[in-house]
Formats: C-alpha cells, structure tokens, sequence
C-alpha cells in the first residue's frame, strides 16, 4: 500500500520514528493524566483542557473540536499541508531518505506551492541579507550601528540579523538571477511594485535586518530597521501567505522549549528587546510582530505557559499597552505579572545600564502582579491629592479587585487600600460585594445557558465527551475499538457481522480494518489511521481508539447480539410498514405471507 509516490515502508517509518506526544509536545504545553496527556487544543480556543495524546495509541483527539488522527494528521492540521508534505517533513526530520519527488508537481495544490516559492526566497533572502551585514563596505555603519547597542559578533550570527543596502535593486536583482517571479515576490513581501512603471525595486533599504520565522524555525517575513533619518522607522513584511501577524511572535520557535520547560513567556515589543533579554539569560521571551497583543497571540502562547510576563517599555506608551495586554492574556488563562521599569527606560536600556543579573533579578523576578500594577496604572487617571479623586479612585480601585477570583487576594488588596486611604475596610468589602453581584446578574443575562468555555471561537458544547447514542451504536463503537487493538477479534467479528454495521461510517472503518488485517498488518492504530486518507473516518477513528473499556468474550458477545437485536427491530419496523400498505391496498396473498414472516421474526427477537 503505497499514497502516490511515497512508499508504505516510508510511512511505517515515518510514524515508528515519530514518538507522537514529542511532535505534538513542540506546539502544545502536555501534562499527565493517568494513560493520556492533555493539554489546550492547538487548533480552537479553550482555558480548560480538552485536547489528548495517547501515547500507547499514537493517536491524539480533541473533544472540543473533534480533530484527531496520528503524528502525520497532527502535522498536517498545524501547517496546513498535504498528507505527502507532511510525510516529508517528518521523514526529514528523521534522517529518512527522501526518495520521491513526483507529488510535488501531482499533488500540491496551487497555494503550497505558491508557499514552498515563497518559502524558498525567504530563506535565501535572510542569507543574502546576512552575508551583506558581514562582508560589504557599505554595512560597517549597520554593523556599528549593532555593537553599539550591544550586539556581539555571536548575538548577530545567533539571530541571523542581516542588511539590506540603500540600492534599490539589490534583492530584486539577486532573486532575478536566482528565477524567482517578481511578481509572486511582491506578493511575499520581499519586492514593491513601483506606483509609476511596470517594475519591481527592493521592499527594504538601509536597513538592518530582522529575519522572522514560523514554529519550525523558517523564515518568514522580516522587520528593518531605518538606519538613517525617516519614516517608517521599523517597516515589517506586509501580511502574506505565510506571514500573519495576529499570530506570529519573534523568536517563538527558539523560546518555546525555555517556555514550556519554565510554564512562563516573558512578552516584550521589540526585537532588540528580545536579543538582548536573551544575552541576560532570559531565554522565554517573544515579541510581537510591530502590532498590539492579540487573542490569537494570547492562545499560542497558552500552550506552552501557565505565566505571562509583560514586559514592555517604562513610558506612557508602553505601559499602556501592557494595562491593554492584562485581560486578553487573563482571558486566555494565564496568570499575569507585570515589569515595572524605571525612568521611562525600555528593556534593552536596562540591560546595557544595570547589567544581566539586575534585569533578571529586578524587572523579570521583581514583576508585580497584573492587579496590583492595575492599582498603579490607575492612580495616574486621579489626582490623589484631591478629596474627590481620592474617592473616584477608591471606587475604580474596589472595581479592580472585586473581579479577582481569589477571596484571599481580595482581602489583602482591600486591606491595603483602607489602611493607604484611612477608610474602614467593612466599607470597601462592601462594595466590593456590591459590585460582583451586579456583575454576576449581568453575566447570567448575557450568557446562554450551556454555553462553553471558548474564547472566540463561537461553538457551544454542552460536554466535552462525545454524545452516547443508541445501544446498538455504543456497541459498534466498543467492537471497533477492539478490532482496532487485536487482529483475531477483528476477524471474529468479520465473521459474525462483515458489513452489517448500522452506521455507515462504523461499515466503512470495519471494512478497512478487515483489508488492513489482510494484508498481514499487526494492530497499530497510529498505523491503521494512517491508511484512511478520509478526515471524516480518521476523527472518527480517533474518537473510538479512545475508547477504554476492558475487553471479554462476554462483552464481545454482548455488543454482537445488540447490534444483531438492532438489526431485527428494523427489519421488524420495515415488514410492520409493508403490512400496512399491503393491507391498505387489500393485497390479502402478501398480508398473509408478512404476517407469516413477522410471526417468525417476533420469535427471533423473544430469543435474541
């Protein structure tokens, strides 16, 4: 059995090599759970855990959305691939030999391939860029630029941070040379189009440059950086096939093993932020991509961490970002500190003045909770000094602090206030209960009843486990799971039942274990949905494997006969139909031969 050009023999191996909670474990955040791990599902928005890998099965499976499938399907569902990409991708990984080329012209669509061009001429554009940040003239003051923000030699190679010249062809012309279109580059964002002719210029001059890459660590997009005076001072890649900025962070591809091994994300604005937090040891921090935090960002970064730390710029405006950060990153589940930097200064500013160990140690260590730098935020909206804003901001402050969940850290917050403002704290607990009482009001009217816990994604589950349905359903389900597991019940149950399976997708999943089987293969479910190719069949598949009910010849006789008693009743139901209408009709010869044929059955069923 073989998918277009790529051997049987190379999946097999693929999916032996592939433990599957390690490919899964490098995008999702995994904890134990008995036989299963679980983690937030990568693919919707959740704050409580719905997604499981089981590792005895090679299979994952959330109930939230349903997806499910093996180690491949995994690969395919987060980057967006086809089922020979993503077969290539871990065969690679793996130091399998890639020895098939035809998919790439017979089954990648036009858009993979339009993102594997694109692919291509960014990473050869961050290598031309860094080679002419190290080896042309004309990028010493770029190369000045870096040291004199502190960036070693070993920082600019580590980070890959390159050049781009004044001229406006340099790019273009290399990636001419190289047969890249120019006008697919302009739609990739390494190339602009001129407003006054039919020709292509360089998207990026005189700057030094910010390769940016996906979660596989490729290169995607870039930021530049203006080396002399004008506007835009840092210009990005515009939004392109591989580049989205809603969801993409800086450096997330190199951090997300410190993240996840620390259950923290330090969250700053810059790059040069990130590089240099980096130097200080601070080895869990991202950026975003020249644009507010998003919920998108807030849930990629959920999988990985438990804890955010905001760490943006000491000024006005960035710490009003960070007040902005607090109840998306809040929303999405985190538990939120927040970096109190001095004097207006910016991260990378306190590292070159105070040096690694204080960054650490005062603005990373030292961040204050997401309330209490809200009480901070708040005192610069009141003049204190006044009798009326100090009660303004009582009222704001008792707001704040009712909505923490925790009745221990309301006390304290509260405590804190009435001892700062001299006022009794009986006074501010109540209002304190005052105002979560209206709000609980609020939310009971706004909030449907049932609905789930997703963020945005706009589905409603009343359970987070599949819906049982009908005996003879749950029974088809039970014996397919074991089918799944061993070959002599499978073919026990071929011989008892073949095809007569009620539901047509439990029929078609029977009849591909009775093939998969036959081919002399051993039970392995990562293995047996690999050979589906159907998204239906193989959540479906999915579903059942996860299915853990121990097994015996009673049990297996139990589901038989249940799905045989099924069978009977509708045959009942259809013979007690054709009666009717052959009554109806007068046709007395075919009321007689069906009132034989119910008799007899009826007797069936007393004795099923």
């Amino acid at each position: 059995m073989s998918y277009g050009m790529i051997p049987q023999e190379v999946i097999d191996e693929v999916l032996r090599r592939h433990e599957i909670s390690e490919t899964v474990g490098k995008y999702v955040h995994l904890t134990k759970n008995g036989k299963y791990l679980k983690g937030l599902c990568p693919f919707h928005s959740e704050k409580t855990p719905s997604f499981t890998v089981t590792p005895g099965k090679q299979i994952f499976h959330c109930y939230g959305c349903g997806k499910g499938g093996n180690v491949i399907k995994f690969v395919m569902e987060m980057e967006g691939e086809t089922f020979p990409e993503a077969v290539k991708q871990l065969a690679e990984e793996a130091g399998i030999p890639v020895s098939w080329t035809s998919y790439n012209a017979e089954e990648a669509s036009p858009v993979q391939k339009e993102k594997r061009l694109l692919q291509e001429a960014h990473e050869y554009s961050a290598k031309l860029y860094h080679y002419l940040l190290q080896n042309l003239e004309a990028a010493r003051p770029a190369k000045a630029y870096l040291q004199s923000r502190g960036l070693s030699d070993a920082l600019i190679e580590q980070f890959g941070i390159g050049y781009a010249p004044p001229r406006w062809d340099t790019l273009t012309q290399a990636l001419e040379r190289k047969g890249y279109p120019a006008r697919e580059m302009e739609t990739g964002g390494l190339l602009s189009k001129r407003q006054d002719a039919e020709e292509y210029v360089d998207r990026f001059r005189d700057r030094v440059m910010f390769p940016i890459h996906d979660a596989r660590g490729q290169t995607i997009a870039f930021a530049g950086r203006l080396l002399t005076d004008g506007q835009p001072k840092y210009l990005n890649s515009p939004e392109t096939p591989l580049f989205a900025k809603s969801r993409t962070l800086y450096r997330l591809h190199e951090a997300r093993s410190a993240i996840r091994k620390l259950g923290q994300v330090v969250l700053f604005e810059g790059y040069m932020d990130v590089i240099k937090a980096w130097s200080a040891g601070v080895h869990n921090g991202v950026a975003t991509m020249g644009t507010a935090l998003t919920a998108e960002h807030a849930a990629v970064l959920r999988r990985f961490a438990e804890e955010a730390v905001i760490c943006y710029d000491g000024d006005d405006a960035g710490q009003a970002a960070a007040h902005k950060s607090i109840p998306l990153l809040e929303e999405a589940g985190f538990r939120v500190r927040v970096s109190l930097l001095p004097n207006r200064m910016d991260p990378d500013e306190y590292v070159t003045s105070y040096g690694p160990e204080a960054f650490v140690r005062e603005i990373v260590e030292g961040a204050v909770s997401a309330v209490k730098f809200q009480l901070i935020y708040l005192r610069k909206s009141h003049i204190l000094l006044e009798e009326d804003g100090r009660i303004r901001y009582l009222r704001d402050a008792v707001r704040i602090v009712a909505k923490r969940n925790s009745p221990m850290e309301r006390e304290l917050l509260l405590k804190e206030l009435a001892q700062e403002f001299g006022v009794a704290l009986d006074t501010l607990k109540q209002e304190s209960l005052e105002y979560r009482q209206r709000e609980k009001l609020e939310s009971a009217r706004d909030i449907p009843a049932g609905s789930w816990n997703n963020v945005w994604n706009g589905n409603h589950f009343t359970s987070k486990t599949p819906p049982l349905g009908a005996a003879h359903v749950n029974a088809e389900r039970q014996l397919l799971s074991w089918m799944m597991q061993d070959r002599d019940t499978a073919l026990l149950v071929e011989e008892k039942l073949g095809d007569r399976f009620h539901v047509e997708d439990h029929a078609a999943l029977a009849a591909y274990l009775y093939s998969y089987y036959a081919q002399n293969n051993d039970p392995d479910v990562g293995r047996f949905v690999a050979t589906l190719q159907d998204d239906r069949l193989e959540r479906l598949a999915s579903v059942i494997a996860m299915i853990d009910v121990p097994y015996g010849e009673r049990e297996l006789e139990d589901c038989i006969r249940t799905i045989g008693r099924a069978s009977l009743e509708r045959e009942y139901e259809r013979l007690t139909e054709e009666l009717k209408r052959a009554s109806r009709e007068g046709d007395q010869t075919r009321v007689l031969q069906l009132g034989i044929e119910i008799i007899a059955l009826e007797k069936q069923r007393k004795m099923s």
